[in-house]
């Protein structure tokens, strides 16, 4: 199934990354490569957002690492993966093969292995990554650079001085100024962001089995529905500080998500948490989407979302 009308184009300057759909599977929620195959249509799926790659393999945080809370979940994985050397030697073939759009996320605990990391996906001809600087649950790394402006543009251009291709970096809402993160992610030559990565949470449980209580305790990051509000203000705020392509993300589940998301400023949607309860639906929104620019008489997505953001 062809959705010609939702061909989305994210473009800064001479650099650019075209996806059949605005609709991605956030990264850490669709695997490596193929993993949702079984639930998808992959002709009309936009891209999939790569679990976070690291330099050598992780395997992740002890103890429990998922937690459902009210209106989301909390996680704690700790960036477990294969690392990026099996990454290219055995995923990427599955994904060339298949000929799926994805992008590489990539995460370090030092500006060198992001540079590195830069590299290889340069020599690999990757088309699009993505800079993890948000994750909160992991000891070194990451929120390290992303909630320091200064630090963040550093990173930034030294990844760019390695990486000719489409660079996208993911930006941290745990920060008092969102702003400034956006604005120095561009000046050190990001050609789009993409937000928010998870909130710091807290989920507790609390039972009495007739004698005495126990608690159960995870703290990482809140993604889900009740984050959305939380989302819409930082994309809001971005896109005041930038004019860069923005992807957007943070509880979007349903087709009125992604026109309060366009309103704000986004241009294209990662859809996460939602796929832990219904797999499909990354294609589902896609093809609603497509319904209903077709049905209510607009040429594309691109005439629909500058019909939305034109709303005062």
């Amino acid at each position: 199934m062809g959705l010609e009308n939702l061909k989305t184009i994210l473009k800064n300057n001479e650099r650019s990354f075209e996806i059949k759909s605005p609709i991605i599977g956030a990264s850490g929620t669709y695997g490596y490569d193929c993993e949702f195959s079984d639930f998808i249509n992959l002709d009309c799926f936009g891209a999939i957002s790569t679990k976070g790659i690291t330099l050598e393999k992780r395997l992740g945080n002890e103890g429990e690492r998922i937690f459902e809370v009210q209106g989301g979940m909390i996680n704690r994985i700790g960036l477990e993966n294969v690392g990026i050397e099996a990454f290219i030697k055995e995923k990427l073939p599955i994904l060339k093969s298949k000929n799926i759009d994805f992008i590489l996320n990539i995460a370090g605990s030092t500006i060198e292995d992001y540079e590195k990391l830069a590299k290889i996906a340069d020599e690999s001809k990757i088309k699009a990554i993505e800079v993890n600087v948000s994750c909160p649950n992991v000891k070194s790394g990451c929120l390290e650079f992303g909630l320091n402006p200064d630090s963040l543009e550093q990173l930034t251009k030294t990844i760019r001085n390695n990486y000719k291709g489409f660079l996208i970096v993911k930006l941290s809402p745990n920060t008092s100024d969102i702003k400034l993160l956006a604005k120095a992610a561009e000046s050190g030559g990001a050609d789009c962001i993409s937000a928010i990565n998870t909130l710091r949470g807290l989920g507790i449980k609390v039972e009495f089995d007739g004698t005495k209580f126990s608690k159960k305790s995870v703290k990482g990051g809140l993604s889900g529905s009740c984050i959305k509000p939380c989302a819409l203000y930082m994309i809001e705020e971005i896109r005041s500080a930038t004019n860069l392509p923005i992807i957007a993300m943070g509880g979007i589940s349903k087709l009125s998500d992604l026109f309060e998301f366009m309103s704000v400023g986004a241009d294209a949607f990662q859809i996460g948490t939602a796929n832990f309860i219904k797999p499909s639906i990354c294609t589902d929104l896609a093809i609603e989407l497509s319904n209903f620019i077709e049905k209510n008489g607009f040429k594309n997505f691109e005439e629909l979302k500058n019909k939305i953001k034109e709303i005062k």
